[in-house]
């Protein structure tokens, strides 16, 4: 059996008119070809759909059920050449963006959100990675943009720099190294270290210390509840801190080889890809955010 779509159409259009005379007219065809198409379909399912006997077009009980059903393969079928045309317009059919996760998430979102309130037809999936973990996955899943506090430059590659961000070794204010200054590298070895753990397994992060016992957890929102509850010392990006540190709750180790750092994340993206327009806008939407939130303006 065969359903014939615009057969559906002429059934659907003859029950909102009223009448084989309007729907023709609706769909700029005669009366005939109308009639031919709704007995076409009766002939295909095997059921009479109208009640010929009523002066104004009716349905049989079987056609309602029918028509119930294919008015949503006719609105399945209008959503399915609506996305071919924006494909063929240039839009992709799927975008996936890898996140590092010491990044700040709210100009991301708000990016994303712009793209879901213009009700961009590409599907856009959105992975949080740490470490190496965050370019390994962008090659694993062969990703189409990454935002990245460091990776390994490659000639299909190609990247944009980022406002900066300012990182802060910290500890809560009862912690024993909270009192000390002049602090040195055996000292602060001789504590707790807090880290995120890699997504990669491959390594370290090359700014952690070297002792003995380190926790690593599995984002910095977990890392910044056990250095408030005292459970060791680490660094944190200072934009999830700056309240801590105003209050009191956490405070900057004094470590005599400095106790800040800064890097410069960059928008990475493949040259060896052809950028379509939901990559174009999701791009300008998250330079808008990021330099909106850093106060500075998008060139």
């Amino acid at each position: 059996m065969s359903v014939d779509l615009e057969s559906l159409k002429a059934l659907d259009m003859v029950i909102s008119e009223g009448s084989f005379a309007k729907a023709a007219e609706r769909l700029h065809k005669a009366q005939s070809a109308v009639s031919y198409q709704i007995r076409k379909l009766e002939q295909a399912l095997n059921l009479e759909l109208l009640d010929r006997a009523s002066y104004r077009a009716q349905l049989t009980p079987a056609g309602e059920a029918v028509l119930a059903e294919g008015r949503k393969l006719l609105a399945n079928a209008g959503q399915l050449e609506a996305l071919a045309h924006s494909f063929a317009s240039g839009w992709e059919p799927s975008l996936m963006v890898i996140i590092d996760g010491i990044l700040p998430l709210n100009p991301i979102l708000l990016a994303l959100k712009q793209m879901a309130d213009a009700r961009v037809p590409t599907r856009i999936q959105v992975k949080v990675e740490f470490l190496y973990g965050v370019q390994y996955r962008f090659e694993k899943d062969q990703a189409d943009i990454m935002l990245v506090k460091d990776y390994e430059p490659h000639p299909l590659l190609k990247s944009e720099d980022l406002p900066t961000i300012e990182c802060i070794l910290c500890v809560a204010k009862d912690h024993p190294l909270a009192k000390q200054v002049d602090i040195s590298l055996s000292e602060l070895q001789s504590h707790i270290e807090l880290s995120v753990q890699d997504s990669s397994d491959r390594g370290d992060d090359r700014h952690m210390f070297g002792g003995e016992r380190v926790f690593r957890l599995s984002g910095f929102i977990a890392k910044k509840d056990a250095l408030l509850m005292g459970l060791g010392f680490g660094w944190m990006p200072k934009f999830l801190i700056e309240d801590e540190l105003a209050s009191g709750e956490l405070v900057e180790v004094k470590y005599r080889e400095g106790s800040r750092y800064e890097f410069t994340p960059r928008l990475v993206s493949r040259v060896d890809r052809a950028t379509g327009k939901a990559s174009q806008k999701l791009t300008e939407a998250l330079k808008q955010h990021i330099a909106a939130r850093h106060g500075h303006s998008v060139s």
